[in-house]
């Protein structure tokens, strides 16, 4: 007897576990599903079977060859496009001369074929359909019979009212040769829709044969779970792979089980795999072939594919696997939740239940998934980078992700509360604004959206009404595919730590209040923002000295956010202008970033041409800038900044200024020449805005070496439009040309690069660096920062990366780069000897010597910037290792616990060492000052912990 298996399906409801294999080659206890249906045609005498094949077709022609492993001749029809269930069986036509099985090769079965062909030709049938009896029929094909199994009536996929039966089309067929007449060749049929029906209309016999017996279509995740546990609670005639060693437990050869794992039947694992001492493979668990089960791993019902890795007390529950996923130590994964081939999630990670993850995605350590992740290419460990958030835009930064993102927002803040909303012009920003206004009025927060509006502007207002944050949409400079979310608290100034941890905290385990319909936010346009930013703006310069000096200004807008506001701002300074690319076209803006060097180079000739006395570049969101003197010389980044605070030196003697500690040094003596001052910070840009604004009486202006400049009298945050007339201002007080004022700014030349670096090494890299430096100047406001005879070098640890950022300054380019290649070098070095120092384990019981690590239960763990889990002390040296990265805060709380610093000073072996902890004991500092205190004190000697 011949057979015809359908095995053409996508499987689109089984992704991810159908991305890179057909539907039919998806493993059921470590069998394909096809597998199974070729054996039990076999079993009931099947000799020749014709597969229909269209999706990743090779895959399965290369599985089963031609059937010779099985004792059948196998023989391949390949669709181009899809021809439906009748067409595809039209299409083997010339193949078929009696009457002949169709199955699929995606479904799980164990009927009783030879019975169904019996009562098929008992019947003397055209078409016999093997039906089987359901609880719930809505979601297959219902077919119903007369008293004598005729076909009277189909219904696919019923609503309840016209559920008149039980039975249901399981699609295997017994037919007869001569109704593939019926159809078209080439055409799609399907025999369903098509085909039967056409045979009732001409009145052809079609019976019904009730089926007894097992059957399963594999068309969800959830069935296919189903299907792995009914092979393995013996529900289906069809045995599993392997050796029973015992009732209920399936193994394949070459498999070692330590004899400390513990085996709960029934389970199946495949060959050659490894079962740790204390490993937990309990109930309803299939591993796959070539797996590795680490010490302490658990799992319960799960189903692992070829060739995946289970880390050490790895968690996971009703999950599914598929093939080279790899799960590091401490993994929890939770039930329903599906991992795509090749996998790799980081050490710590928490996946939530119902999680699916397509192939080839990296999960980072520490970090708490709770949204598929489908087109990403990883998921982050925490939500917030240094400047916010950013993803790629309607891929990682989904329109359900800012729902939800909104809600986590909203969630920490009081019912009632007042957000205010902008963004910039691109269509993408604005889907996601709506989805995070979606998010807030669903939590009870009341929501003022200024819609296209320069970053400028909003936190402007922001700092002049009720709310009490606001959030800005853009596309990221630093990718134009991807969108930049910035959270702004009450001042207009980036949100802290503590208020992104709590974000994070109900982003990813999605604690959200939910309100009454009568508590649901409401919505408003605001009307007169701009009008108040440009009153303000006029009440923060002067104005008449502008008008008087007559400037001729070419500006390039850039197709961005500035030509909302500055084009009335430059008509009340009476200057002269020259646009360029002033309409909003978000399309073409994030084509300019592309191009920035083309811009300028551009906009240099364009001021040349026209004489004019300057020219500005804005960026699309109006809070960077570059400047063009008449001479044509370009003037951006830190040569900018060295300007414009010379500027302010000059015409305020006691002018105070504010630059991270990558701002070139030139600025200390450009301080101390015009009796100015510095205040150094630390490299993020919240650091910056929030010292600016704490001292904004005292404060003239801060300013990042990239060209953001803050001059916070004004407005919170960074401004190019206020620093561009700012900038009028002061020439127009000089009385001289830019270019003038240009060559007062001091050769320098600062260099920057990032450096790999994993989590594990980076304290140890950052220790080193500091022990071998002890004899140099240095400074830790941020990171390292080394000074040396020809400049300076700064190593600073990646917040959320596993990286290290190296920043040099040299007077000339030559040196700058020498320095950072030796850095560089050094660097690698110290990675390659930074290995963790072994533990000395206490011999004497229930004691701990000094350098014993402390048990699990009571290791100490900090919060960092960047890991949502944090990082875990367990020794001295780890602490050490830590010291440079975690929170001050999270510091300074442990360090007032006395079981913490009290095991601080007895890990120490130096008495000074010990002494000088104790004194610190007894002081109330900051985290930060603390942080300092002890690194001071761990530098003044080689001694280490014995850990």
């Amino acid at each position: 007897m011949k057979a015809v298996v359908m095995g053409g399906g996508q499987g689109s409801r089984l992704r991810p576990l159908t991305c890179n294999l057909p539907k039919p080659l998806v493993p059921v206890c470590n069998k394909p599903v096809m597998e199974y249906t070729v054996e039990l045609l076999k079993r009931h005498g099947a000799t020749t079977l014709l597969v229909t094949l269209h999706y990743l077709a090779d895959e399965i022609m290369s599985y089963f060859g031609y059937g010779s492993d099985w004792g059948l001749k196998m023989l391949y029809s390949i669709e181009d496009e899809p021809l439906g269930t009748a067409g595809s069986v039209k299409k083997v036509e010339e193949s078929l001369d009696d009457a002949f099985l169709v199955i699929s090769g995606d479904a799980l079965t164990d009927f009783d074929l030879s019975a169904a062909v019996k009562f098929h030709r008992q019947r003397k049938s055209a078409a016999t359909i093997v039906l089987t009896r359901v609880d719930n029929p809505l979601e297959f094909g219902m077919v119903i019979t007369d008293d004598d199994s005729k076909v009277v009536r189909f219904l696919e996929k019923p609503s309840w009212g016209e559920v008149f039966s039980d039975t249901i089309n399981t699609g295997i067929y017994v037919l007869d040769p001569s109704i593939l007449k019926l159809m078209e060749p080439g055409q799609p049929y399907d025999f369903s829709k098509d085909l039967f029906p056409m045979m009732l209309e001409k009145e052809l016999p079609i019976y019904g044969y009730v089926a007894e017996g097992y059957w399963c279509d594999i068309g969800s995740l959830d069935q296919y779970q189903k299907a792995n546990r009914d092979v393995l609670m013996g529900r289906v005639k069809h045995r599993p792979p392997g050796e029973m060693i015992r009732e209920g437990v399936w193994v394949g050869k070459g498999t070692r089980i330590h004899p400390g794992a513990s085996l709960e039947t029934p389970v199946v694992i495949g060959r050659n795999c490894r079962i740790r001492e204390n490993a937990r493979v309990l109930e309803g668990t299939v591993v796959g072939d070539n797996c590795i089960v680490e010490e302490g791993a658990s799992l319960h019902r799960d189903v692992l594919w070829d060739n995946t890795f289970i880390g050490r007390k790895v968690r996971c529950q009703g999950t599914t696997l598929c093939r080279r996923v790899t799960l590091k130590s401490n993994v929890t994964v939770g039930e329903g939740a599906v991992l795509g081939d090749k996998v790799f999630v980081g050490e710590g990670a928490l996946l939530q239940p119902q999680v699916k993850i397509w192939p080839d995605k990296n999960i980072e350590p520490g970090a708490t998934v709770s949204l598929s992740l489908i087109w990403g290419n990883k998921w982050p460990g925490s939500l917030f980078d240094e400047g916010g958030i950013t993803g790629l835009g309607n891929i990682e930064v989904t329109s359900e992700f800012a729902l939800k993102l909104g809600a986590a927002y909203g969630a920490t803040l009081e019912k009632g509360s007042v957000v205010l909303v902008s963004r910039d012009s691109h269509p993408c920003s604005r889907l996601t604004q709506r989805s995070l206004i979606c998010g807030l009025v669903s939590v009870g927060i009341n929501v003022r959206d200024l819609r296209v509006t320069p970053s400028p502007i909003s936190r402007s207002t922001l700092m002049n009404t009720a709310a009490v944050g606001g959030i800005h949409t853009r596309v990221a400079r630093d990718d134009i595919r991807s969108v930049h979310l910035d959270f702004f608290d009450h001042r207009g100034i980036s949100i802290g730590k503590v208020t992104q941890r709590k974000i994070e905290n109900n982003f990813f385990r999605e604690e959200f209040r939910r309100t009454t319909m009568d508590e649901v936010g409401v919505i408003d346009f605001p009307s007169r923002s701009l009008e108040q930013f440009l009153e303000h703006f006029s009440a923060n310069l002067a104005i008449d000295l502008v008008r008087q000096a007559g400037f001729k200004v070419v500006i390039d807008y850039n197709f961005g956010n500035a030509s909302v506001a500055l084009s009335s701002i430059l008509g009340k300074l009476g200057c002269e202008t020259v646009s360029l690319n002033a309409h909003l076209e978000p399309i073409k803006a994030r084509e300019q970033l592309m191009s920035r060097g083309r811009s300028m180079q551009q906009l240099s000739d364009i001021v040349t041409t026209l004489k004019a006395d300057l020219g500005v570049l804005m960026d699309v969101d109006a809070e960077r800038m570059s400047v063009v003197d008449e001479r044509g010389q370009i003037v951006e980044g830190a040569r900018l900044l060295t300007m414009m605070a010379l500027l302010l030196f000059r015409q305020n003697k006691s002018a105070l200024v504010a630059v991270p500690v990558t701002a070139p040094s030139a600025l200390e003596k450009l301080a101390s020449d015009h009796g100015g001052k510095l205040i150094w910070t630390s490299t993020d840009t919240r650091s910056l805005t929030h010292t600016a604004n704490l001292g904004r009486e005292r404060i003239a202006m801060a300013g990042c070496p990239n060209g953001s400049l803050v001059f916070p009298k004004f407005s919170p945050g960074f401004d190019a439009m206020y620093a561009f007339a700012r900038l009028l201002e002061m020439m127009a007080t000089e009385k001289l040309p830019l270019s003038e004022m240009v060559s007062w700014i001091p050769n320098f030349h600062l260099h920057h690069q990032s450096i790999a670096c994993g989590y594990q090494e980076k304290g140890r890299v950052m220790r080193r660096l500091i022990e071998d430096s002890r004899q140099l100047p240095t400074q830790m406001i941020d990171g390292l920062k080394v000074f040396l005879p020809s400049g300076w070098v700064l190593v600073v640890p990646a917040q959320n990366k596993p990286a290290l950022h190296l920043w040099t300054e040299g007077e000339t380019p030559e040196e700058a780069t020498e320095l950072a290649r030796q850095y560089s070098e050094k660097i690698e070095n110290l990675r390659a000897i930074a290995q963790p120092v072994r533990a000395v384990k206490s011999n004497t019981a229930g004691r701990t010597e000094k350098g014993d690590p402390l048990p699990e239960d009571r290791a100490f763990h900090f919060w960092t910037p960047g890991r949502y889990l944090g990082v875990r002390a367990r020794t001295y040296n780890e602490f050490l290792d830590t010291l440079h990265y975690i929170e001050p805060a999270s510091l300074s709380y442990h360090f007032q616990r006395g079981d913490f610093s009290n095991w601080v000073e007895y890990e120490l072996k130096d008495g000074w060492l010990a002494e000088q902890i104790r004194q610190l004991k007894t002081d109330t500092q900051s985290g930060e000052d603390l942080r300092n205190e002890l690194l001071t004190i761990f530098s003044h000697t080689p001694g280490r912990g014995n850990s």
